[in-house]
């Protein structure tokens, strides 16, 4: 089973066809080769395997994402940290 987080669009690149997003305080570059719809800045999308799959609400995207940091702050709490 595959976990897609929901990661915010920071920075496009249309020369390489690649977007820039965060999640989580993490940064990291992804392709869009496969995802051909337009993009924003500031759109939410889930990633598999370092790329674009789907775009998806901004409200669906904060609720997971509150959900996921319940998780870890969960995790945290019970281990003193977090596992990554």
């Amino acid at each position: 089973m595959c976990l897609s987080v929901p990661s915010q669009i920071i920075a496009i690149d249309d020369e390489t066809l690649s977007v820039t997003v965060e999640s989580l305080g993490v940064q990291r570059k992804v392709s869009r080769h496969l995802y051909m719809e337009p993009l924003a800045i500031g759109d939410y999308v889930l990633i598999h395997i370092g790329f674009v799959m789907n775009k998806i609400d901004k409200a669906d995207a904060e609720l997971s994402l509150a959900l996921y940091q319940e998780m870890i702050d969960k995790l945290e709490a019970e281990n003193g940290s977090c596992p990554q």
